[in-house]
């Protein structure tokens, strides 16, 4: 029986990454250097070691500061024209009327995580938020998740992950909760091998629908 519902953050409830990877690439541009969607799938869900790299093996050790600078300017300017993701706001809803405990799991840190909650004011639907700056490795190891349920006090099985990432559903997966996929623009061409359901947005399903498909596959 489903008790719990554990979301990630980056992606998932807003697109930060199809922001980020657009401010990446077109600064990016300047330099002439092309930064290959599949590249930047790497760290999506993750840290920022292989962007890192990436970087530095383009531009060298010290324009990397720079281009990393302009890209965070041309984030912000662009995320504001973003929104919550569709049927993210209708799934919480549900969850609470359905008695679920719901909880965060994200590899970002908690300024960051909690910043946008406010902002987009579902802050308080979370009885539980995990984030990178409270395990010693992130996703896809299973840390965060396997603290998330500990607090949540539910069983594994127990809870479903939605995730929208190659390293977010692994990390779900290797803590032994159910796992559904919600892509984005820039995480729908990835290779996902490991989850129970993949939907094209949380409006595509309701909750309730998700909740009866999982517990009929597990019987």
């Amino acid at each position: 029986m489903i008790k719990a519902v554990v979301f990630d953050f980056d992606g998932l409830i807003i697109d930060t990454e199809t922001v980020w990877y657009e401010a990446f690439k077109e600064v990016l541009q300047a330099y002439n250097v092309r930064y290959p969607l599949e590249e930047f799938v790497k760290v999506i869900g993750t840290h920022d070691a292989l962007l890192n790299q990436f970087l530095e093996a383009k531009v060298g050790l010290a324009e990397t500061t720079v281009v990393r600078k302009l890209a965070k300017e041309s984030y912000l300017v662009k995320i504001q024209a973003s929104e919550i993701r569709d049927g993210v706001k209708d799934y919480l809803e549900t969850a609470r009327e359905l008695g679920l405990k719901i909880g965060l799991a994200s590899s970002s840190n908690r300024a960051w995580v909690e910043g946008y909650l406010k902002q987009l004011g579902i802050l308080d639907y979370f009885e539980v938020i995990k984030t990178g700056d409270q395990v010693e490795k992130v996703k896809p190891d299973p840390a965060l998740y396997i603290k998330a349920i500990e607090e949540l006090g539910v069983a594994a099985d127990e809870a479903i992950a939605f995730e929208d990432s190659s390293n977010g559903a692994k990390a779900a997966k290797a803590a032994g909760l159910h796992c559904v996929i919600v892509p984005n623009e820039v995480t729908k061409s990835i290779i996902f091998d490991q989850y129970d359901l993949r939907i094209h947005s949380m409006s595509e399903m309701s909750l309730q629908e998700v909740i009866e498909y999982l517990e009929k596959i597990c019987d």
